[in-house]
């Protein structure tokens, strides 16, 4: 009886799927007749796919979105949502935070609390990783949720195009299944790059796996200084594992270098180690398990080889466009990178669209992702006419002194508009909370880039120091609506805030005044 009550129960769940399945087929329109099972298809589960395919959804339209992730070269792999949530922002502001909490923990005597055994508080990895996963699972399954509710039929396998409206995915199985779109969006971002160098992908991790790896990472060698890798070794040091960085031109390439200069000297000051001009050679694993780096200095020739336990590769990455059969669909615009080359999101087939980090030339920012998602579903579905907007656009790189920017670096605006014609304002200041603690404030500091002539608009705001996202965001906004420095001066600050000390520039680089401040109260 036990057996026949389960095989009813069985057949009781079962019946409603078939059912499913059959209204699905049923419900499908005809590819001859020149109509499709859907009126969008993303290729891609991030930031910029799902959102442009929730809009679709609000504006009345059938969505499909398929997602795989390809595990890493370490076998890493996770679940819907793209890099930004399981790979990217949200880890790496988790793990940001968590070195800035070890921190806090040592100040806090300095701010009379009791605390036993200071010199001996360490960090458990297994923790913090395992509390991470966690919130990423949840988000996980709250995207899946999500996406049930809306109708969006999502098929967990790997797009790409059989002809420029039949789309081909291949599941974890091997098994293929086909579907039609009248409007394809590409939105598969990119993945870490190896180096072509032995033993990168044999025995390297990149931030697709630090996030979650098993094991403490113990000293380790972070291989480029772009904001990734500077982040990454950034809470990694705070967390108290060596970290050496490998630079190969520049740190922060493409973001302001006086500000990035600033930055590093936080870094070093706190026991990060930076090797310029330097690019990796080899990487070979020791009997012992640990692994030895070698590198080659471009500018003297010189090698230099260490042991560490882990190395880290943050060299760029690279968008997941070849996989995608591109020439089926008679996209050709891509560029030598092999990213999509689309100003207004629309390749050269009319009906393929393009949005976040595999278009050429654009932010690789998850807002930007998303704002430009949304904006393209709502010009093919509900009539819309707005374009996204990439100037001005807002970001932050969070390493252990963080830095905010919006808008021009001072090297760009002079290379537009020459240095003639600029007004740069600056200031070091000193954060109340730094005090006590007696903590570094050589490093905190801020500029404005303007023009010179009045009212002086702002074409770049630039923030050095604690929670330097929040800060910056709320001037991205002023800076979009056309903020001057007359407007900047004349706004009354909140007393005692680091954001004020935007309210407060008034010294001029071309003055030659100290940018020092005298007191904090005047």
């Amino acid at each position: 009886m036990t057996l026949f009550n389960n095989f009813r129960k069985f057949s009781n769940f079962v019946k409603p799927l078939k059912r499913t399945e059959c209204l699905l087929v049923l419900s499908k329109r005809t590819y001859a007749n020149g109509t499709y099972d859907y009126d969008l298809a993303v290729i891609g589960g991030g930031s910029g796919g799902l959102a442009c395919a929730k809009e679709a959804v609000n504006q009345g339209a059938r969505v499909a979105v398929l997602d795989y992730v390809t595990p890493s070269p370490q076998g890493t792999k996770w679940g819907l949502g793209g890099t930004c949530v399981n790979v990217g922002c949200i880890p790496k502001k988790l793990m940001h935070q968590a070195a800035l909490l070890g921190e806090a923990i040592h100040e806090a005597v300095a701010y009379g609390w009791e605390v036993p055994s200071a010199d001996q508080i360490k960090i458990n990895w297994s923790a913090l990783t395992e509390s991470v996963q966690n919130h990423i699972k949840s988000v996980n399954w709250v995207t899946r949720v999500d996406l049930r509710e809306k109708k969006i039929e999502y098929i967990n396998g790997l797009g790409s195009f059989k002809d420029p409206h039949t789309l081909i995915a291949t599941m974890k199985n091997g098994s293929k299944k086909e579907l039609t779109a009248k409007n394809v969006v590409i939105a598969v971002g990119g993945r870490p790059h190896y180096p072509d160098i032995p033993g990168a992908k044999e025995y390297c991790i990149s931030s697709d796996d630090i996030f979650s790896l098993s094991h403490p990472p113990g000293k380790t060698l972070v291989v480029g200084a772009g904001y990734i890798g500077l982040e990454c070794a950034g809470f990694l040091n705070s967390l108290g594992y060596s970290a050496t960085v490998l630079v190969r031109s520049v740190p922060l390439r493409g973001f302001d270098q006086q500000m990035a200069t600033m930055i590093t000297n936080e870094m070093e000051e706190k026991g990060v180690k930076f090797f310029n001009r330097c690019i990796p050679v080899s990487v070979e694993k020791l009997e012992s398990g640990q692994l030895k780096a070698r590198w080659l200095n471009t500018e003297t020739k010189e090698q230099g080889e260490d042991v560490f336990d882990t190395v880290l590769l943050a060299t760029g990455r690279y968008a997941l466009t070849e996989q995608l059969n591109l020439a089926a669909a008679g996209v050709s615009v891509l560029s030598d990178s092999g990213k999509v080359v689309a100003s207004t999101e629309q390749t050269n087939v009319p009906h393929i669209f393009a949005v976040g980090d595999v278009l050429e030339g654009r932010p690789e920012l998850t807002p930007v992702a998303i704002h430009a998602g949304r904006l393209l579903a709502r010009r093919m579905f509900a009539g819309g006419s707005q374009q996204m907007d990439y100037e001005n656009v807002a970001t932050t790189v969070f390493t252990p002194l963080e830095y905010g920017c919006v808008g021009l670096s001072e090297e760009t605006a002079t290379e537009r508009y020459g240095a003639d014609n600029l007004e740069v304002y600056h200031a070091f200041y000193k954060p109340t909370e730094f005090f006590i603690p007696q903590r570094n404030i050589r490093n905190c500091y801020l500029k404005a880039v303007a023009l010179r002539e009045a009212p002086q608009r702002v074409l770049g705001l630039h923030f050095v120091g604690p929670v330097a996202g929040e800060v910056i965001q709320g001037f991205a906004a002023a800076v979009k609506c056309g903020l001057t420095m007359e407007q900047l001066s004349n706004t009354v600050g909140i007393h005692p805030t680091v954001a004020e000390e935007f309210t407060r520039l008034n010294i001029t680089k071309r003055s030659g005044k100290d940018p020092n401040p005298a007191s904090c109260c005047s």
